[in-house]
């Protein structure tokens, strides 16, 4: 696994991210290697995510009835 070493970060930063960690009862360096994780984590496809949603079947909607319209005329 690799390394990473971040230089300047700021006083209110890091106590910021102290907090954070502490709140989720984890170190400071994992606290850090999650945020990253997500950060970096391509966005969820609209499908993968109806698959969360509605199960691998799907689901079967009812839609209304539509009234058939017919195209207009433009002739003279």
């Amino acid at each position: 696994m690799a390394s990473l070493s971040i230089r300047k970060l700021e006083d209110e930063t890091l106590q910021r991210l102290r907090i954070r960690a502490a709140h989720h009862q984890v170190s400071m360096e994992e606290e850090a290697r999650r945020i990253l994780r997500q950060a970096v984590m391509p966005p969820a496809r609209l499908g993968s995510l109806a698959a969360v949603y509605f199960g691998e079947e799907g689901v079967d909607l009812e839609l209304p009835q539509r009234e058939i319209y017919e195209p207009m005329s433009f002739d003279a």
